[in-house]
């Protein structure tokens, strides 16, 4: 049941579909702990909307004119006065490269445009309580895509994690990134490596610190670029 005593989840909808927009909005509204405070037509202005609204999370299309939603939450990430809002990317298909993308920009998860709507919302909420939303095995088949694919010289020769920086980390940092890489929570990372769930919070918060990256999701696709879990492996 949606908590209703906490202030509601603050969402800017970013699609250039009227009419998709319009459908988010009427689903978002039925629900007692979310409301949309923004709406945008193209990743320029669901930065924009993203400032002036004080949102706690963006639901991104991918495809958009003028600034498509990568390189939109590319902008939300890098900037320190919106550090604490969320990206949730929508695609057509989970088998889209661009999904990967936009997780190195910076987005906490993807969902489909399909998806059920009481999906949409628990999303929304996942996302909007700091945790990545990423469903283990398309992700991997995903990145095992890209992985196979050549480097974009974007990316440079060493990928998403500079060469070496696995090597600052722990073997328990090491042991804990590779569950985050298959998709464990904190408290399911407790569980397997027998530790308290905060314990578990603080590695994947060191983690973050040492790789340099911006939340949950990048630790996943860093997880797979250095070979620590690979598509396939058992969790």
């Amino acid at each position: 049941m949606p908590m209703t005593t906490a202030s509601p989840i603050r969402i800017v909808l970013a699609d250039d579909q009227t009419l998709v927009r319009a459908a988010f909005a009427m689903l978002i509204a039925s629900a007692g702990d979310m409301s949309v405070v923004g709406e945008a037509a193209t990743g320029r202005e669901a930065v924009a909307q993203a400032r002036e609204t004080g949102a706690d999370l963006v639901v991104m299309d991918i495809r958009m004119p003028d600034l498509d939603g990568i390189e939109a939450t590319r902008l939300i990430a890098a900037d320190e006065e919106l550090s604490g809002v969320k990206v949730l990317v929508l695609t057509t298909y989970d088998t889209d490269e661009h999904v990967v993308e936009a997780l190195r920009a910076g987005a906490s998860g993807f969902l489909v445009k399909d998806t059920r709507p009481a999906e949409l919302l628990d999303a929304i909420r996942v996302v909007a309580a700091g945790e990545a939303l990423l469903s283990p095995g398309p992700t991997a088949r995903l990145i095992a895509r890209v992985l196979r694919a050549p480097a974009p010289e974007s990316q440079g020769e060493h990928g998403f994690v500079a060469a070496g920086a696995l090597e600052a980390l722990s073997a328990r940092e090491r042991q804990v990134l590779a569950l985050v890489g298959r998709g464990l929570n904190n408290s399911e990372i407790a569980e397997a490596l027998d530790l308290s769930p905060l314990t578990a919070k603080t590695h994947v918060s060191r983690i973050m610190g040492k790789l340099a990256v911006h939340g949950r999701a990048q630790l996943v696709i860093a997880a797979y670029e250095s070979g620590l879990v690979t598509p396939g492996s058992p969790a």
